[in-house]
């Protein structure tokens, strides 16, 4: 911490602390020249304020509260750079990378020095890890319209068996729902970014359409959630094209969404469209109807990750856009991956 932030909290804290110490003491005093429960003359619908002071236990607990800050900034850190002379320090505050957290979070496993969250993890794991491994083993789709599927245990893992009606069911089978399954995985995990309706929001695409940029079949929803993406990303266009080639170009893809504009400059924006073709296609319609990875929106459904109004286009073309889509075979692992997958293949396909 700088110095200038270092005394910037030194001299703010102290100020409060004295501060509330003087509005104490100096509300302490009667300045009304009304005696104690006598009434101060403000009366409203029957009820009579009096000039009663504060309760003494009241009083005390203030003064007690402010003598522990001062003991507390004292003995721990809080002042700045001043870390207390206790000495204490928050534990690995050393840390600056994320490779660094990981190394030490692994070590500590090891060393059987599990915090709370990471034993209820590893409880977790033991207990339906092998039931996801169950699931794992079977095709999306499979898992994507399953309405319920059954498993028993065996030597630590699940093995799929047909299923009973309820009153039927031996002992130890459990009856698994894949998509109420999925759908808790990715409220758990997916939904800050994409909602917990799965529609998106500007900068975060909407699961539950058929617009996908880099391929909505069970592989390749499974190979984004794996791996994640890195958008080779929007080029910004405003340099080259300039100011007028910006809106004459947006007018043109605006058209190309079906939307009504200005044919003059839509025409104009054509000519210059041939610099977007290497992405979207000459016909627009982006990256995966042409046989393309590169992440290029189809610009002809009126669909629009960014917005679509005619400043949300233009925009987009004169600063350019890159999206990043975190990868999550790290977080959760491929087999409850695999499971989050057959859910959003479900409500982007809902008609099986």
């Amino acid at each position: 911490m700088t110095e200038f932030w270092h005394w910037w909290i030194v001299i703010l804290t102290v100020f409060s602390i004295v501060a509330c110490f003087w509005i104490i003491t100096v509300n302490l005093k009667n300045y009304t020249h009304v005696g104690e429960g006598e009434s101060m003359g403000h009366e409203f619908d029957g009820i009579e304020e009096l000039n009663n002071p504060l309760p003494k236990w009241w009083t005390y607990m203030f003064y007690f509260i402010l003598a522990w800050s001062v003991f507390y900034l004292a003995a721990y850190p809080g002042l700045g750079n001043y870390q207390g002379f206790l000495g204490w320090k928050s534990s690995n505050q050393g840390i600056t990378t994320l490779a660094e957290s990981k190394e030490l979070s692994e070590k500590a496993k090891a060393e059987g020095l599990l915090v709370q969250l990471d034993q209820e993890y590893k409880a977790a794991d033991q207990t339906f890890g092998p039931l996801f491994n169950a699931m794992a083993d079977m095709p999306i789709l499979d898992l994507a319209y399953s309405e319920g599927l059954c498993f028993e245990s065996k030597d630590d893992s699940y093995v799929q068996t047909a299923c009973l009606e309820q009153d039927k069911q031996p002992e130890g089978v459990l009856v698994v729902e894949p998509y109420k399954v999925g759908q808790r995985l990715y409220l758990q995990n997916c939904a800050l970014c994409h909602g917990s309706d799965a529609r998106g929001s500007t900068g975060f695409p909407n699961l539950t359409d058929s617009d996908w940029l880099y391929g909505g079949t069970p592989e390749k929803i499974k190979e984004t959630l794996m791996h994640g993406r890195v958008a080779q990303g929007m080029a910004a266009w405003g340099p080259m094209l300039g100011e007028d080639g910006v809106k004459e170009v947006a007018q043109y893809v605006l058209k190309l969404a079906g939307r009504k504009v200005n044919d003059k400059m839509a025409e104009a924006g054509k000519a210059r469209f041939a610099v977007c073709a290497a992405c979207h296609g000459a016909d627009g319609k982006g990256g995966v109807a042409n046989g393309l990875e590169t992440g290029a929106p189809n610009l002809t459904d009126n669909i629009w990750l960014y917005g679509g109004s005619t400043k949300a286009v233009e925009e987009s073309i004169r600063n350019g856009r890159a999206g990043v889509m975190p990868a999550w075979k790290d977080v959760l692992g491929e087999d409850k991956v695999h499971v989050i997958s057959a859910y959003i293949y479900n409500i982007s396909h809902p008609n099986k």
